[in-house]
């Protein structure tokens, strides 16, 4: 009584006399949409490998991977800190450096033992290493300590001479056991080291500093190269980010590039033009960049006062990581147009904060801007007098992609379908196949109707598909192709919102009863 699974056995070529048990599998898959508030970041930091993303989910992580917030230009930390404040809460996070960057190290005094920081850059030189009794008679303790984090702790590590400074090396580069693995701080090489082990308490601020390696980092490091090992935006391939930030990345040579990476990658792109850009300035680089594309959003370079809590300084930094955090915590259906930004303190445009004077955009500048495709943060919004993206558009000059919900949604979908339909390649042309393909996609744009990430103005059925011989014709699945072809329409977005109200003495005012409630009036 053999069990099977479908398709491993030949159903119409048995001999033997048998119960035989078939597991079929679910007809149809099941389509569970991707995330799409997964932000990725790229630029310089304090601390962290070079070249590879993290997974961040707060400040806490950041600065556990990163090290603080800098107060710099090009800066990844203050990007995810401007995000997080709009209610983001996931990061891929990947650390540039110019190539200068370097390791801090500190060597034991009259011993040679060499203590070095795992990863390059100045937080380093914030790493102290003591050594004291250890817990067990005859043995010693050592502790690695990083301001702000849990120290490591290294304890009953026995022996004498050289043989002492091997074990130490050992217990750090390969740790002692589940409990206590390897140092994520610093890496030990005992080198020559002989001299008997005696108690110490040293600072790396001593030895040899780390650097960061970011004084000459450029949007085109943050670009980086799309070659094993990749680096820079190239590093955020595959990760699954639905949203994109080159820090502070305001070279207009470098627009297309990351406009060509989120086409591939179903990325959005946030872009910004240079900081106190002037209009006529910003119009013109777009257009001499050759940017216009729903894969961007390109804010204009009205850089945002914003309270940097960890330097507690006033500071000037990009729009970028507003705009990306704001569209993170919404729906990708939704728009960027009137929702709230936090922590903004003001913006060039505005005045400095406290300076007593506010100026605010006209309607003729943000046309200008608009009709360009540059977006710009702004105080007051439609609704009301707070912070926020003033239009919800990207770069594109085409109306029917222009909006924000256009490019998460056709990304999100694509991403989706790309994740999930990849099951049925394989399996053999027919009926049964054309059904379950069109009833797994009809199940998934069900569920976003049902979820309102869908809908309609008249109540119809906002989508279609089709799969089956009519756009499936023999010519074309005899050599190995299927097809399915689908139309989703997007909700729209309500944009110049038109109220009319006709007053005065003369005006004759129509009402009429409402059925079934005699003598009752409606205006």
């Amino acid at each position: 009584m053999p069990i099977v699974q479908q398709g491993s056995i030949n159903t119409t070529a048995l001999v033997v006399p048998d119960l035989y048990v078939q597991i079929v599998p679910p007809q149809n898959l099941v389509l569970n949409g991707v995330p799409t508030d997964v932000v990725g970041v790229v630029g310089s930091a304090a601390w962290g490998p070079v070249g590879q993303p993290v997974i961040v989910a707060t400040m806490t992580d950041y600065a556990a991977s990163f090290g603080p917030v800098m107060p710099r230009k090009y800066d990844m930390g203050t990007q995810v800190a401007t995000a997080v404040q709009q209610g983001a809460q996931s990061f891929r996070c990947v650390r540039v450096s110019d190539g200068t960057d370097t390791a801090a190290s500190l060597t034991l005094p009259g011993i040679g033992f060499v203590f070095t920081a795992l990863y390059s850059g100045s937080l380093g030189n914030q790493l102290a290493v003591t050594l004291a009794t250890g817990s067990k008679a005859g043995t010693w303790r050592l502790t690695v300590a990083m301001p702000g984090l849990v120290p490591e702790v290294y304890d009953n590590i026995a022996g004498s001479g050289a043989g002492f400074w091997q074990a130490l090396a050992a217990a750090v580069n390969a740790g002692q056991g589940p409990q206590r693995g390897p140092s994520a701080f610093v890496v030990a090489n005992a080198g020559s080291a002989t001299a008997a082990p005696a108690a110490f308490s040293y600072s790396f601020s001593t030895g040899t500093p780390g650097t960061d390696g970011a004084a000459g980092v450029t949007a085109a490091t943050l670009v980086g190269l799309d070659i094993v090992p990749r680096k820079g935006m190239y590093a955020l391939r595959g990760q699954g980010c639905s949203i994109g930030v080159l820090a502070d990345a305001d070279d207009p040579t470098q627009y297309t590039t990351q406009e060509a990476f989120g086409l591939s990658e179903g990325v959005y792109m946030i872009l910004t033009g240079p900081a106190g850009d002037t209009i006529t300035n910003a119009v013109a680089t777009k257009q001499s960049a050759g940017l216009d594309s729903y894969a961007c959003k390109l804010m204009f370079g009205d850089w945002i006062w914003w309270n940097d809590p960890v330097n507690a300084v006033l500071r000037l930094v990009s729009p970028q990581g507003f705009v990306a955090g704001r569209l993170a915590n919404l729906s990708p259906e939704q728009s960027s147009l009137n929702k709230p930004l936090y922590s903004v303190a003001g913006s060039q445009k505005s005045g400095t904060p406290g300076a007593g004077q506010s100026t605010s955009y006209a309607a003729a500048d943000l046309a200008v801007l608009f009709q360009a495709g540059i977006d710009v943060i702004a105080n007051p919004q439609p609704g009301g007098s707070f912070w926020g993206v003033r239009c919800g558009h990207n770069s594109s000059s085409n109306a029917a992609v222009s909006g924000d919900n256009y490019t998460r949604m056709t990304n999100y979908i694509a991403a989706t379908l790309a994740a999930g339909m990849g099951q049925y390649v394989g399996q053999v042309i027919n009926a049964t196949l054309f059904q379950n393909i069109r009833a797994t996609q009809l199940s998934f744009l069900q569920n976003m109707l049902g979820q309102g990430l869908l809908g309609s103005a008249d109540g119809g059925l906002p989508f279609s598909v089709v799969c089956d011989t009519s756009n499936n014709p023999l010519s074309r699945t005899s050599l190995g192709y299927l097809q399915s072809d689908a139309q989703v329409q997007y909700q729209a977005i309500n944009e110049k919102f038109i109220v009319n109200i006709e007053g005065g003495q003369t005006v004759q005012v129509q009402t009429q009863v409402l059925p079934g409630t005699p003598g009752a009036l409606a205006a």
